[in-house]
């Protein structure tokens, strides 16, 4: 049922928001050159890699390293990268993500492969579901640029402060999860994107 919600409603969203997913690439591309799209691979349901889609924020050189940002701060996120991050528009290519079945709407924020533990139990619960666009885990650290920025070592401090929390509650919504609780979750989450 929720496969078949995600695959009606993320198509619908493609055609009505046809004219501005095209409108931002052309807009990167002016802006800040091509590749107008970023892809990264992410870890996906039962452990299977998948390419995540945004529009790109970042310089074209910018090295790729580095897995998470150093936040709001960091010098590689260009200022249209900063303004459509700031407004989550850099999300929405992920749209097709969620049409292909790689992501739900709702469901734990996908990590890189090198934050990701397949032999964890706690990862593997949360890796049982398809990860989302949202997620009650996306919500509570919707602020973590804010925190990477203040920290000495950003990746370090994700993984040592953030990612538990955030793991903990990924597993707990894959034993949880429920359509009201689905529907909350975007509910919330637009009103996060509206302010």
């Amino acid at each position: 049922m929720k496969r078949v919600m995600d695959i009606g409603a993320s198509a619908l969203l493609l055609v009505i928001l046809a004219f501005p997913l095209l409108a931002i690439a052309l807009l990167i591309l002016a802006k800040d050159g091509s590749p107008a799209v970023f892809k990264q691979q992410r870890i996906g349901r039962h452990g299977r890699p998948f390419s995540i889609l945004k529009f790109r924020t970042m310089k074209v050189s910018a090295p790729e390293k580095q897995a998470v940002t150093s936040g709001d701060t960091d010098p590689r996120i260009t200022p249209l990268g900063m303004h459509l991050r700031r407004h989550r528009l850099d999300e929405l290519p992920q749209l097709f993500n969620v049409f292909k079945g790689d992501m739900s709407f709702v469901g734990p924020r996908p990590e890189v492969p090198e934050y990701v533990d397949l032999e964890s139990p706690l990862w593997q619960k949360a890796l049982s579901v398809r990860p989302g666009i949202t997620g009650p885990d996306a919500l509570a650290f919707r602020d973590e640029g804010k925190a990477l920025s203040q920290a000495k070592n950003a990746d370090a401090h994700y993984r040592a402060h953030i990612l538990p929390s955030k793991l903990a509650m990924q597993a707990e919504y894959a034993e949880q999860r429920s359509l009201a609780g689905d529907l909350m979750v975007l509910f919330r989450t637009l009103g996060v994107f509206r302010g």
